[in-house]
């Protein structure tokens, strides 16, 4: 259907009660750089965001796009969404800044319009292409899916975009593409934590699947969220969601695809292969060396008042996509 407008968690993980008191002042910043605009009254509904909040309408391109109507979810676990304000404020976007509230505060100048992404490797049709041109002919979809990071606490986001494999089938891989490798955007002048000798990861920022992973129906490029654009801190204009993984497999601001023949080596599994594997299923039976993944905290949660569930193998998407590693030993291969 057609979405129409109408009238043993870390510590550090744990969400701060200053998340609720920043808002103004985020609005406040957000307005004097220009960058977003009053939510609008069917998105306040719908999405349920606090009056006041701004959202990121993104290039008038995508905006024409989402005003012609989203295609309705059909994959949702029925999940309560996580409140806007919580999944524009607490981000993991390392390029920005490694505390939580680094990406939202450093990101916002972040000039994402126009927007190119390269492909390259074993396909038909490589090239240099605007992402207006990768999307604008395809029909937007909303996909309300769950987010789990690997250290530990989740949210439930409603994202907009289209499915990986639509997109991917229009470059024609050949029979040797085994993998799909995706890159993040390198620009230490817009993303300053790329300038320090000392960052968390050589950059740019790495990630890949496996193709059929990738040609998964659960596989998403996202463009926007809660029925509007794409933040920067959430990976303005194009990003990766794969809603079975931990939340560092799903690269954000993607400039580059590439079709290759073998397992590549991606940011966080070649900085740190024992805590970080390639395939990155979220499974509750394998724990991080230094925690336990058996629970999750659901985002928003506070110290006194936490919001614990049990993980579930795939994060609860096992129908789709348990038969992606069936014969395989997912302690050996995480």
């Amino acid at each position: 259907m057609l979405i129409k407008k109408s009238d043993g968690i870390l510590s550090s993980e744990i969400t701060p009660e200053s998340i609720y008191k920043e808002r103004r002042t985020l609005i406040k910043g957000l307005a004097a750089l220009g960058v977003a605009a009053a939510t609008p009254a069917w998105a306040a509904s719908r999405y349920d965001i606090a009056d006041g909040m701004p959202t990121y309408p993104g290039p008038e391109w995508l905006q024409s796009q989402i005003n012609q109507g989203l295609v309705g979810d059909r994959f949702s676990l029925g999940d309560k969404l996580t409140p806007y304000i919580n999944a524009i404020s607490h981000n993991n976007f390392y390029e920005f800044g490694t505390d939580k509230r680094d990406p939202a505060r450093n990101a916002q100048a972040f000039k994402t319009d126009p927007w190119r992404v390269s492909v390259e490797g074993y396909c038909n049709k490589p090239g240099d292409y605007h992402l207006e041109d990768l999307v604008s002919e395809a029909v937007l979809e909303e996909r309300i899916y769950r987010l789990r990071c690997v250290e530990g606490w989740s949210m439930v986001i409603p994202w907009v975009g289209i499915p990986l494999a639509t997109l991917l089938k229009r470059f024609e891989p050949s029979s040797k593409a085994k993998f799909v490798v995706f890159e993040t955007l390198y620009d230490p002048e817009q993303m300053p934590a790329q300038k320090s000798r000392f960052g968390a990861l050589p950059w740019p920022y790495v990630e890949g699947l496996r193709i059929d992973e990738a040609m998964n129906e659960l596989s998403f490029m996202a463009v926007g969220v809660y029925g509007a654009g794409l933040p920067p801190q959430n990976g303005a204009p194009f990003r990766l969601v794969l809603p079975w993984k931990y939340g560092f497999k799903s690269i954000k601001s993607i400039v580059s695809i590439r079709f290759v023949e073998e397992m590549p080596n991606t940011s966080w599994n070649a900085a740190a292969p024992g805590e970080y594997g390639f395939y990155a299923n979220v499974n509750p039976d394998v724990d991080h060396p230094r925690w336990s993944q058996a629970t999750e905290r659901r985002l928003p949660s506070s110290l006194f008042s936490p919001d614990i569930r049990d993980t579930e193998l795939f994060n609860g998407y096992g129908e789709q996509v348990a038969h992606l590693y069936a014969g395989m030993n997912l302690r050996k291969w995480y």
